[in-house]
């Protein structure tokens, strides 16, 4: 585990916490990451602009396992703000332990990669 955030409660800018999380599952130093911000929409953003990350905001079980499942998400950003703290424990639970394995989505997925 690699902690990349902030450990006071001074404001951050999401960008940037959500850019550190990405540039590492994107090298290959995390096999997977988590963004948190207030909504989770602007780590996605932040995210998805740094190459060979596949960000997904997740706020429920199910769309975790969708993201993993379907479309090979590799950065799970949650909202503070929109989640409990037992519900984002079971969001990444859900986003962890689901494998991408079905040939229609790896075939999907070789076609997201090459729009980057």
């Amino acid at each position: 585990v690699h902690d990349l955030g902030t450990n006071t409660t001074d404001m951050v800018d999401y960008p940037d916490t959500a850019a550190s999380v990405a540039v590492q599952v994107a090298r290959g130093e995390a096999d997977a990451g988590i963004a948190i911000d207030g909504a989770g929409l602007g780590s996605t953003i932040a995210a998805n602009k740094v190459a060979g990350a596949r960000a997904a905001m997740s706020m429920n079980r199910t769309l975790a396992r969708y993201a993993r499942q379907h479309t090979g998400a590799n950065v799970l950003a949650l909202g503070s703000t929109l989640v409990t703290v037992p519900e984002a424990i079971d969001i990444v639970e859900a986003f962890i332990e689901t494998p991408m394995k079905e040939p229609r989505y790896i075939r999907r997925l070789s076609k997201i990669r090459d729009l980057e």
